[in-house]
């Protein structure tokens, strides 16, 4: 393997490491609410058992075969692997990380937590191996109906986090605070993996 593709699969992998203990740490401190998604998947873990991993892998992979369906073409590499080790590493993550009922510890999880998994989040993006099925439906919405990126995936995360409501899952400001901040942190967080990217690895095309 290539100087090249080792440091784009060390970002990918890293990326989706360090995003799904953003997640787990979110989920611990969600006393204040989880992000949309999570409050499905922990609505579904409330109702069905299995792990809130487990969901996000189940849905991720529903979301995948869907949008494979529609669009008749397979998805790259890089966003099987982005629904199977994130599901993976959450669950990993949620039994290593203490649990705790104290507010002001569940407060920091949260806060420490949004920024983690939003700079693991631009770590991941950063050298283009594929996007996650979230974000791939989420284009396709906008490519069959029109709109804007930020309309569809407002639409999107309203439906999953009233879902997921409906199913016991934690809603609450954080829910709000994840889904408005999270994009603002990426927009930082992205240029600078991008930047470090190419120091380590040279100048990439296509990111």
């Amino acid at each position: 393997m290539s100087k090249v593709k080792s440091w784009r699969w060390a970002f990918f992998i890293g990326g989706l490491i360090v995003m799904s203990l953003g997640i787990s740490m979110s989920i611990k401190g969600r006393i204040l609410g989880t992000s949309p998604w999570d409050v499905l998947h922990i609505g579904l873990f409330k109702n069905f058992g299995l792990t809130i991993g487990t969901w996000s892998i189940l849905t991720g992979l529903f979301i995948i075969v869907t949008t494979s369906i529609i669009l008749r073409e397979m998805p790259k590499i890089g966003t099987w692997l982005n629904m199977l080790l994130i599901g993976m590493f959450i669950d990993i993550f949620n039994w290593l990380l203490p649990s705790t009922t104290n507010y002001g510890l569940q407060v920091t999880y949260f806060i420490v937590g949004l920024f983690v998994l939003s700079f693991g989040c631009g770590m991941y993006i950063a050298p283009n191996m594929g996007t996650g099925p979230r974000d791939t439906l989420m284009m396709l919405i906008v490519e069959r109906f029109g709109g804007t990126i930020k309309t569809a995936r407002m639409g999107m995360e309203i439906i999953v986090t009233m879902v997921g409501w409906l199913l016991g899952g934690p809603v609450g400001v954080g829910t709000i605070i994840i889904a408005l901040a999270s994009g603002y942190i990426v927009q930082y967080s992205l240029p600078y993996c991008r930047k470090l990217l190419i120091k380590h690895a040279g100048n990439i095309e296509g990111i």
